[in-house]
């Protein structure tokens, strides 16, 4: 195997303490793609992530100036009035590099590209890495946050840890506290 074949990041997996270190060092969220349709996942998250602490901007050019869940719609990454800290794509595959190079054009750059689950690009990936920012394709930051917490065991999900231990109250801008595990 080449020298640059093993440096290559792998999107197929990541490690629990990647997915940790990500949700535990991230405060604002800008989630592409989001919709004011209750029933869209993209409203779920919106709201599971509000609940956490996060604050999370919506953007959606189609509701720009509106609100949802209480969060003022915005048409672009660049109409956010604040630093971004992550990037929630809510889009398909293919319009995932034109987000990622949006977001490479804010000042700072956000520390992380998310894409959704489903939402893989590797050109994307390739780019934000380049740049310094921190990559996760097809997963859902709910979903991680739930399964590290133990939050998801509590519904029946499978969230492969075995513990008895319920996830800890913590003080800051999170509910709960993540796993240290």
């Amino acid at each position: 195997m080449s020298e640059k074949a093993v440096s290559e990041p792998q999107h197929d997996t990541y490690p629990d303490s990647y997915i940790r270190a990500i949700l535990d060092d991230v405060k604002t969220i800008a989630m592409v793609g989001a919709s004011p349709n209750t029933v869209r996942p993209s409203y779920f998250v919106l709201k599971y992530m509000l609940s956490k602490g996060y604050k999370v901007f919506p953007i959606n050019p189609g509701h720009a100036g509106k609100e949802i869940l209480g969060q003022t719609v915005y048409a672009s990454l660049a109409d956010v009035p604040s630093p971004i800290d992550m990037v929630d794509i809510f889009r398909n595959s293919d319009a995932a590099l034109a987000v990622t190079q949006e977001a490479l054009q804010l000042s700072p750059l956000p520390k992380v590209i998310w894409m959704q689950l489903s939402v893989t690009n590797e050109e994307a990936a390739k780019l934000a890495e380049a740049a310094g920012v921190r990559v996760v394709m097809n997963r859902c930051p709910k979903i991680e946050y739930g399964r590290l917490s133990g939050e998801i065991g509590w519904t029946g999900v499978n969230s492969r840890t075995l513990s008895a231990k319920r996830p800890a109250l913590k003080g800051g801008f999170q509910h709960r506290g993540l796993r240290k595990d």
